[in-house]
């Protein structure tokens, strides 16, 4: 893989909790414009890993590179501010405020015209069809809506890169699912925005990702296709308990 086009490269990144190694010795890469899964086990290590990749954590050992520049070690904020966004898995919404007021903040943060902003949010809330929604109070959507809301505020920042998302389709309605995969595949082939997704569900996963990285007891164990990777005994095994 040619340097310039890998946006995100992980190199034997650890994280040591107390005498808990979370991550132990992770190491991969994903090109500029790729979807790609991040799957294992509960208790593999896939979120203490998106955390470190965000700035949430700092790595013990290692290194994690956004475009060739080391990243681990800065704050969210200085993160964010270069072109990554994530969701949480329990989604962070601001539930006193309003549909609408929830989506102008990442772009207000960034300075942006009201104008601007307001444009782009209607635009976003009607894709999502939170449209009819935008000036409830946010505490008034369903777990699903929240999920969706948070996903298409994180399309309001300007130079949206990477977007590392966390089980985004857990829990969520069916139709709700439908829109958030549809946005995933509109802001990927529209705006060239790289997705790195941890979730269970291996079927959406399977159809959206061309490559997926396995964890398993904070280690990767395999890479690959989704089919290719179902058929390694390690990944079997994780899954099904050795």
């Amino acid at each position: 893989m040619n340097n310039k086009n890998k946006i995100l490269e992980m190199d034997n990144v650890v994280k040591i909790f107390g005498g808990l190694k979370a991550n132990n010795g992770v190491s991969f890469e994903v090109e500029k414009g790729e979807i790609r899964g991040l799957i294992g086990p509960n208790g593999s290590g896939k979120t203490t890993l998106i955390n470190q990749i965000t700035g949430i954590y700092d790595a013990t050992e290692g290194h994690i590179r956004y475009k060739g520049k080391k990243i681990n070690g800065l704050q969210p904020d200085v993160i964010a501010a270069m072109g990554i966004m994530r969701t949480f898995q329990v989604a962070r919404v601001f539930l006193n405020m309003t549909v609408l007021e929830n989506m102008l903040i990442p772009a207000f943060t960034q300075g942006q015209s009201n104008n601007e902003a307001n444009t782009r949010a209607e635009e976003l809330l009607d894709f999502a069809l939170l449209s009819r929604l935008k000036n409830k109070p946010t505490k008034s959507l369903s777990g699903g809506q929240f999920m969706l809301l948070q996903i298409v505020r994180g399309f309001m920042r300007k130079g949206l890169e990477l977007y590392v998302m966390d089980e985004p389709f857990a829990g969520v309605h069916q139709s709700i699912k439908g829109i958030i995969i549809k946005s995933i595949k509109m802001m990927n082939q529209d705006k060239n925005v790289t997705f790195l997704i941890v979730s269970h569900e291996m079927a959406t996963i399977s159809s959206l990702c061309s490559k997926v990285t396995v964890l398993d007891k904070g280690a990767r164990i395999a890479e690959g296709s989704m089919k290719e990777v179902a058929n390694i005994p390690e990944v079997i095994d994780a899954y099904l308990g050795g």
